[in-house]
């Protein structure tokens, strides 16, 4: 995914699309970027540790196989000098720790971080709980729609996996806003559909990009 950052020109082009989708319908929608969900040190560095140890195995077995011989001393501060130097160098260059960790690990941190949002934001504070959270998460490469009791009664989730799709495909060839923007006319769409705007609509969340 891109990891360009988010301009002004962005913010506002992703605004404007959100006041036009939110004009036709009681519905609110809120988009949220994170550059990345989770710090990941810990299960990076019990990865990492982990690798040391099936290295130090294989290390143990050569030598014996070659007859070379190492005092047990020699060889237990040996490792404990590989184990503090991976555990430097994942805090001093905090972007290689995410490789290390395995894919399923990095969405679920996404996934809940797209659940903190929602509940962080008060996207499910709506009078008649019809807010939508759009949330993309860069580091992970992961997106998500998540929409409030009040319109998931009336709409199927799996509604949504097309527009999570789209966007995805916009946000790997470096087009976040477009993807955002494209998101936004979506769920607009499907909203209005099912929540057409009322004569006393109040906008009720901020119309923003939020990056964090």
């Amino acid at each position: 995914m891109t990891t360009r950052p988010i301009s002004e020109a962005d913010r506002e082009y992703v605004t404007a699309a959100i006041r036009e989708a939110e004009a036709r319908t009681d519905g609110e929608i809120y988009c949220v970027v994170a550059r990345q969900s989770e710090g990941y040190f810990f299960p990076a560095a019990c990865m990492a540790m982990v690798g040391v140890l099936l290295a130090s195995l294989a290390v143990a077995f050569v030598s014996e196989y070659w007859w070379v011989s190492i005092r047990l001393p020699h060889f237990i501060m040996k490792q404990i000098a590989a184990v503090a130097a991976v555990l430097a160098i994942l805090w001093l260059v905090p972007a290689l720790r995410i490789h290390l960790v395995p894919w399923q690990m990095r969405h679920r941190a996404a996934r809940d971080n797209a659940r903190r949002q929602f509940l962080g934001r008060n996207v499910h504070r709506t009078a008649a709980r019809t807010g939508v959270l759009i949330f993309v998460s860069l580091a992970e490469r992961y997106a998500e729609v998540i929409a409030d009791v009040g319109i998931s009664a009336h709409v199927d989730p799996k509604v949504w996996e097309d527009t999570v799709a789209d966007l995805t495909d916009h946000a790997r060839q470096d087009r976040l806003a477009d993807g955002f923007v494209r998101a936004v006319q979506s769920v607009g769409a499907i909203l209005a559909t099912h929540f057409p705007v009322s004569p006393d609509n109040q906008n009720e969340l901020d119309n923003h990009l939020i990056e964090i």
